[in-house]
């Protein structure tokens, strides 16, 4: 029986061009350039410029540092998380959605496709992904980022990175901590040193160290009182003395640099889009006086034309704009949303057969709903949408709706399809110029969602039809948890289909139809209630940020999820049949065999949760540590191997770092955070593993 690992850190980073650079070179080439340049010059390279356009853009490219009379090339900075925000491009399901294929190998070539087309719009930096970790569901730009979970958002965030950097330079943000955002100008983060290291900065870490990132950008937001833009344990403490960074910062757009001394001082290195508290009159000022160091000037600078040579950008190839929206792209975006969706109820009435007579319902269904039209938006030259795709399905019989039809109308259909969810008005980054239709909810200011229900008219629509069809299904549009408790009962299949990209429509065809089994799996968990998830204030000056969060929070509260993190069902059915736990140098080699059971062919999520029974720390009862995607025809079986690295079981102590500790620690694997039915434990003692009977 053959084996494939879990987690290949090889072949997600192959062609990442950061790894390929001769670092010796590329310094000898950046201080040479520096030796030639005056302070006015230097200065010029640490902020946007004017350019052609507004606030320094040019074909809806954000332009820096350049300097044509000493061949020093500019930056060409453009969004982000779902696809090239400048002119018509690949418009990719959301981040959110692609957590959900739980597949780091295929977020790379997600990062490959939009890197490729960024290089094509004549852009070299991709202000993407997105890894803030999903703190309250409510976020209004959670369709942004991939998860709840700091090991998961980590893996795919790295994969993002690597395939991004085959083509140009990546930018993960937004350092850090933001995760609110109707006050994300002004909020004050609070947060001690274990919840810093272990929950929401690892997977920034992963970024930086695995896929070295060539930049980052950091946040609005305060950390413990300090602007994440001038704060030096994030930007020099942390991210080059921890972890080695070698890249450069830029702020977020506008306000995200509050100083000129303070900001250069603590290691922001560009000031975007534009000159403001980087001018050239205030940096020079401030050397004058002594409040910055022409060394500090100078480490900035290098910082910035290290990047600029490793990355070949004075003499880059040209990538043909027929990349753009092409064919191997579109097919890699239908394949995403094909493998993002996830499955929660099914009570024998998926796949629909094309002889059954279909009711189509709502106006989402056809409706272009690609999400937030923030930063992140994406314009695609076509969208397909759940009507598209249903009527170009060979043999498909339905009629559309766009609201609930009487009772007497849906007795005539065997199955009634509602498309539900929210829009860009509900939830998102919220830009007035995009919004000027939008009325009622006052959203200038931010995007967060105050419930978890659906709107109103759309929780009636569900109820309206539910009450009246034979059977019911609900494809449900959203970029984050959605509390479905108060109708879940009455449907027949809910099917989570995110905010699916431009081929989307074709994708849900595939799917409902059975052509394609869904195998997606919650990267955020559905709860019960909104209270769940504990107090979440929208309009909030001050956060403390805790251990806790997710399924990590349910956990402490003994409670559980309606449907858990990591959940997912299938047209088939799967099984894990043996798990093996071994020992080796540094690292657990955990070896799971699994079986299709069912009759047709299907991929699975397993997932392996590690617990650390006997701490003399407060830690989580489980956390995910290894997850891997089998496809596995009918009534085959697969071996899947994770390896666990002892720096993934270690807790953060301030005085000592990171500490592996003497105590019992549980392996458990299953198919979501709530069903593991395999475990074996190991015991730490001084520096010694043994197994526990």
């Amino acid at each position: 029986m053959s084996t494939i690992k879990a987690f290949d850190l090889k072949e997600i980073r192959r062609g990442n061009k950061a790894l390929e650079s001769d670092k010796t070179l590329v310094d000898s080439l950046a201080k040479a350039s520096l030796e030639t340049m005056t302070l006015e010059e230097k200065i010029e390279q640490l902020h946007g410029s004017k350019g052609s356009g507004d606030m320094g853009t040019e074909k809806g490219l954000y332009w820096s540092g350049e300097n044509s009379a000493k061949g020093i090339p500019p930056f060409k900075m453009v969004d982000g998380p779902r696809g090239l925000r400048a002119g018509f491009a690949t418009a990719f399901p959301v981040p959110m959605a692609r957590g959900a294929s739980f597949d780091p190998t295929l977020e790379r070539r997600v990062g490959m496709a939009i890197g490729e087309e960024v290089a094509a719009a004549g852009g070299n930096v991709l202000l993407a992904p997105t890894v803030n970790l999903l703190r309250h569901p409510g976020w209004g730009r959670a369709q942004e980022t991939y998860s709840e979970d700091p090991f998961h958002m980590g893996l795919m965030g790295l994969a993002f990175v690597c395939g991004a950097q085959n083509f140009v330079l990546a930018s993960p943000k937004h350092f850090a901590l933001n995760n609110l955002e109707t006050t994300r100008f002004e909020v004050n983060s609070e947060i001690d040193e274990r919840a810093l290291h272990e929950v929401y900065l690892p997977h920034f870490r992963r970024s930086i160290v695995d896929g070295c990132a060539a930049s980052i950008m950091s946040a609005y937001n305060k950390v413990n009182g300090t602007y994440c833009g001038e704060n030096s344990n994030l930007l020099e403490k942390i991210l080059r003395d921890d972890w080695g960074f070698e890249g450069f910062v830029e702020s977020d757009w506008l306000l995200g640099t509050r100083s000129t001394a303070p900001a250069i001082n603590a290691g922001m290195d560009i000031e975007m889009p534009a000159a403001y508290w980087f001018k050239q009159e205030k940096i020079e000022d401030s050397v004058a006086k002594g409040e910055i160091l022409t060394e500090t000037i100078d480490r900035n600078v290098l910082r910035v034309l290290r990047q600029k040579f490793a990355f070949g950008l004075t003499s880059q190839i040209s990538v043909s704009k027929e990349r753009i929206e092409c064919e191997e792209h579109l097919s890699l975006a239908q394949e995403v949303a094909e493998k993002s969706f996830v499955l929660l109820k099914n009570e024998g009435v998926l796949p629909l057969k094309a002889i059954q007579n279909i009711a189509l319902i709502g106006k989402l269904a056809a409706t272009e709903n690609l999400g937030d039209r923030g930063s992140s938006m994406v314009r695609s030259t076509h969208v397909s949408t759940p009507f598209d795709g249903i009527e170009n399905w060979n043999g498909a019989s339905f009629t559309f709706f766009e609201d609930a039809p009487e009772s007497d109308v849906l007795e005539g259909f065997d199955v009634a399809v509602v498309v539900a969810g929210y829009t860009y008005q509900d939830e998102g980054e919220y830009i007035p110029t995009l919004n000027k239709e939008s009325s009622g909810n006052d959203l200038a200011r931010g995007g967060d969602r105050s419930s978890l229900r659906l709107p109103i008219d759309q929780e009636e629509l569900i109820g309206a039809v539910s009450s009246r069809a034979k059977k019911t299904v609900v494809l449900l549009e959203t970029g984050s948890s959605v509390n479905v408790y108060p109708w879940i009962d009455s449907i027949e299949a809910l099917l989570v289909i995110w905010y699916p990209g431009c081929e989307g429509g074709k994708a849900i065809a595939r799917t409902l139809y059975g052509e394609v089994n869904p195998s997606g799996r919650l990267p955020a968990l559905f709860p019960k209630s909104d209270e769940q998830f504990g107090e979440w204030d929208t309009n909030a000056k001050e956060v403390k940020h805790g251990l806790f969060h997710g399924y990590r929070y349910l956990d402490c509260k003994h409670e559980k999820a309606l449907f858990p993190f990591g959940f997912g069902l299938s047209y088939t059915e799967f099984k894990v049949k043996s798990v093996f736990v071994n020992r080796k140098k540094r690292h657990f080699s955990v070896i799971v065999a699994v079986s299709n059971q069912g009759k047709v062919d299907g991929d699975c999520v397993v997932q392996l949760y590690v617990s650390c029974l006997n701490s003399k720390v407060d830690r989580a009862k489980k956390e995910l540590k290894g997850f891997g995607r089998l496809s596995l025809p009918a009534n085959e079986e697969m071996n899947l191997e994770f390896e666990v690295p002892d720096s993934d079981l270690c807790f953060y102590d301030r005085e000592a770092g990171w500490v592996l500790e003497s105590c019992l620690y549980r392996f458990s694997i299953g198919f979501s955070s709530e069903d593991l039915p395999f475990s074996q434990t190991w015991r730490f003692e001084d520096t010694s593993w043994t197994k526990e009977a």
